[in-house]
């Protein structure tokens, strides 16, 4: 059978942990040429590494254009690079705000346009956007964090319409709880609140950090990405994980005020 992947040149953001980095090396193992991107220095892998903060126009800017002067091409951008942050909305810092919501959002539609012009001289390419379930499945106390990733859901369905003609694909992939470094990494808003609603965001975020400390490890992700990536007509969204391919089905069903209730009576 034919290996679609090998020879690929595949661009990775957020490539020196969790997801990013257990994609890169799987899509290496499979003969893609890989290129991570991170903040962080992670040198010592299998594929290329370049640093450069995602939010750095002029430097990923200078990346890309590296890359396809040494490939000759583009034909994949996997647009992981992302974090979170958590508390109240009356205790979360304009500047919290402002930087979540750049790096989630507003970098991962600028990595795009860099993109594109390249994707387009590939006979087929593809934009792979990680959202989150928290992105239809609104959490109480990372609100900030849900818009980011319903952005990012809503951005993808409207690029893929855009880019089309020029057979780029483009699939949200929606991951539930996965144990990775993300957890640790979650940014904690605190302020004068009352210590009943203190304690309330307390038990709210330690079940977010609960269940995904329990949940499964990235690779379940990186299975589904692999999987798309082989399609002729890939998925435009896709949850990953077993019950959370029902959430999708149950925001489509049940109003709105039925699934803030049930979210609620879970995170609140």
């Amino acid at each position: 059978m034919k290996n679609k992947l090998k020879d690929k040149v595949i661009v990775i953001t957020g490539a020196s942990s969790g997801i990013g980095l257990c994609t890169a090396k799987k899509l290496t193992s499979l003969g893609a040429k890989v290129y991570g991107i991170a903040r962080n220095n992670f040198e010592g892998e299998n594929f290329s590494f370049l640093q450069a903060d995602i939010n750095d126009d002029e430097k990923i800017r200078e990346i890309f254009k590296e890359i396809y002067d040494k490939e000759g091409k583009i034909d994949v951008l996997i647009n992981n690079a992302g974090y979170g942050i958590a508390g109240a909305i009356e205790s979360t810092k304009r500047d919290s705000i402002y930087n979540l919501v750049n790096t989630n959002l507003s970098a991962l539609i600028n990595l795009c346009a860099i993109a594109i012009p390249y994707l387009k001289q590939s006979s087929i390419s593809h934009i792979v956007n990680i959202s989150s379930i928290g992105g239809i499945i609104p959490l109480p106390f990372q609100a900030v964090y849900s818009a980011t990733k319903a952005g990012v859901e809503v951005f993808s369905r409207a690029l893929a319409n855009e880019v089309k003609p020029f057979n780029i694909k483009v699939s949200a992939i929606m991951p539930g709880d996965i144990k990775t470094g993300f957890t640790k990494n979650r940014i904690i808003e605190e302020g004068n609140e009352s210590q009943n609603y203190k304690n309330i965001i307390k038990k709210s975020i330690e079940k977010v950090e609960r269940d995904e400390q329990t949940g499964k490890g990235p690779e379940g992700v990186v299975k589904v990405i692999v999987k798309i990536l082989k399609k002729k007509n890939p998925p435009l969204k896709i949850a990953v994980g077993f019950w959370y391919k029902f959430v999708p089905f149950l925001v489509r069903i049940l109003p709105n005020k039925i699934i803030n209730w049930i979210v609620g009576k879970m995170y609140c």
